[in-house]
């Protein structure tokens, strides 16, 4: 079965939805805190507020990784200063260039030295202000040694008493393979805070899907009990292939003019998506 466009536009208006429940972009107003998402969030706060130095968040691709991110963005104080790198893809010195930059600065030269210093003295002034600063690394799977290497000494801005710029590493299960080489030794042990972000158990993904539908105004779309298994079977409560089939139900279902979306319907998805 294929959808335009024009059919994808119009299912919101069939169910009189407000939005597309079952978006895959990282939107912190419909974040949902299962069981691990909570856990993760309470860490990251934690060892910000604590001032842990880094911090470690893993999960498989597709757990909520990025909305993790930017939920976290959402709940610090206004006194913490931040910088939100999404893609490492950048060398050691234009990753500084862009967290810095991300920071809002801008060093009179361009070389790492400088850099590190204006940094180091932004930290300097934001800590004597009582405020913090962390810098948020996503798909941090990507960096290279050198670059994690670089992340340790970030690490090392301290007063005698506190760091001065707290770090999380947010990426997925190989990032930890990574740390745990012999070379990254001493990044590794500069770690305090980790936690593997974890799939939706079984009611979790109900719960989930009843949130989502809930956020856009279809609380009236009825999912038969028997779905809710074949959308966890499929997904393995990964978000982001409920998310997938979920839109792809619902399209189906305007297709067939059905609000009660049944195991016919989830199957016939499930084939297609396969």
């Amino acid at each position: 079965m294929v959808y335009g466009l024009w059919t994808k536009m119009m299912y919101q208006s069939f169910y009189n939805l407000s939005q597309a429940p079952f978006n895959i972009t990282c939107d912190p107003d419909v974040f949902f805190e299962g069981a691990s998402h909570k856990e993760a969030l309470a860490a990251l706060l934690y060892g910000i507020k604590e001032r842990k130095g880094i911090i470690l968040v893993t999960g498989e691709v597709g757990t909520g990784k990025t909305t993790l991110c930017k939920e976290l963005l959402e709940r610090l104080d206004q006194t913490v200063r931040t910088s939100l790198i999404l893609n490492p893809y950048f060398s050691e010195t234009q990753l500084m260039q862009a967290v810095i930059a991300d920071f809002g600065l801008e060093p009179s030269k361009k070389a790492k030295l400088e850099i590190i210093n204006r940094l180091n003295s932004f930290l300097v002034d934001i800590s004597s202000a009582g405020g913090n600063a962390v810098l948020i690394i996503d798909e941090a799977q990507d960096l290279t040694p050198k670059q994690l290497e670089q992340i340790r000494l970030l690490s090392n801005l301290e007063t005698p008493k506190d760091k001065l710029l707290q770090i999380v590493l947010m990426g997925q299960p190989e990032l930890e393979k990574k740390l745990n080489l012999f070379k990254l030794r001493q990044i590794h042990q500069r770690i305090f805070v980790k936690h593997r972000l974890l799939p939706l158990s079984r009611q979790e993904v109900k719960d989930y899907i009843h949130f989502r539908l809930h956020k856009s105004g279809g609380s009236h779309i009825h999912i038969t009990e028997g779905s809710y298994k074949l959308i966890y079977d499929f997904s393995g409560g990964i978000p982001r292939k409920i998310n997938l089939l979920c839109d792809r139900a619902l399209l189906c279902g305007f297709a067939r003019d059905k609000t009660i979306l049944d195991e016919e319907i989830f199957k016939a998805c499930i084939e297609e998506i396969k």
